[in-house]
């Protein structure tokens, strides 16, 4: 079987996308699962503001270097699925049920950030060209 090289174009850009999403959720946050206890007994994390903060810039860098390649449908798309995936399966252990607020959270806050990154992007693309 054999892809027609306009299916290439829609669908790896998303897979990719999703991959590079999923994968920086791992570096940043997925090895990191312990609460942090203060002395006066409340807790914080797992994750520390840094690690939020790595991933929040390097997710703006792959959203932004998708679109600018003229792929911003795959850039929204592929960020979002690639990103709530990685929450999901992180957090699914919750035994609360709580974890599919946050995992929607992720969703619709990867969504909207990502198509606004992806606007200013082409944007940006109509009024300077880029170089292939």
């Amino acid at each position: 079987m054999r892809l027609h090289k306009p299916v290439l174009r829609t669908v790896l850009p998303a897979l990719a996308s999703a991959a590079v999403s999923a994968a920086a959720w791992a570096a940043w946050l997925g090895w990191d699962q312990q609460y942090d206890v203060r002395a006066d007994g409340s807790t914080s994390g797992p994750y520390e503001a840094w690690q939020v903060g790595g991933l929040v810039l390097t997710l703006l860098v792959a959203v932004g270097w998708t679109a600018a390649r003229g792929h911003s449908a795959a850039a929204v798309g592929g960020t979002t699925a690639g990103l709530t995936l990685a929450a999901y399966l992180d957090w699914s252990g919750d035994a609360s049920g709580l974890f599919a607020v946050g995992v929607g959270l992720v969703m619709v806050g990867t969504f909207v950030a990502s198509a606004v990154v992806s606007a200013v992007v082409d944007v940006l693309r109509r009024d300077v060209p880029l170089a292939h």
